[in-house]
């Protein structure tokens, strides 16, 4: 199963449209499920991300390999990444992708980490990261089965 918790919530209509046809897509491969935080919004920073933080690590399970997306994390390609993926799912039933918020992941999201992976330096919008990571894990998942989509 693929757990993806991200602070913040979708409000664009193309983006929830993006959503809801990568986790289609996916769900021939694995079981998905998506858990917005409330993002915290304009606090002090170490304030919301501790808010956040403690949000996030309610959803972790024990068993869950959990991988969060930071900006200095190991970069993967799409190839790389499918394996990392693969591998991981032999002996961990549960990934878990964490997206964090504005002001990023709490030090104690970042401890619970098993891996944290960064798509690009580049910084993206929340909204649209989702996406992106959805179309990677169905990618991956392309790549893994050997079926035709990746080039």
């Amino acid at each position: 199963m693929i757990k993806i918790i991200t602070v913040g919530h979708i409000k664009e209509k193309y983006l929830q449209d993006a959503i809801e046809e990568y986790k289609k897509r996916i769900s021939k491969y694995t079981k998905l499920e998506i858990m917005e935080i409330k993002d915290e919004g304009i606090v002090e920073k170490e304030k919301a991300l501790n808010i956040e933080g403690e949000k996030i690590l309610h959803y972790i399970q024990e068993k869950d390999y959990v991988i969060t997306l930071e900006i200095d994390g190991k970069e993967y390609n799409s190839e790389e990444f499918s394996k990392k993926i693969d591998s991981i799912q032999i002996e961990h039933s549960n990934i878990t992708f964490i997206i964090g918020g504005s002001f990023g992941l709490s030090n104690k999201v970042k401890e619970r980490s098993n891996l944290a992976i960064s798509f690009s330096k580049m910084t993206f919008p929340h909204q649209l990261f989702r996406v992106i990571l959805l179309e990677q894990i169905y990618r991956s998942y392309k790549i893994i089965n050997n079926e035709s989509y990746h080039k």
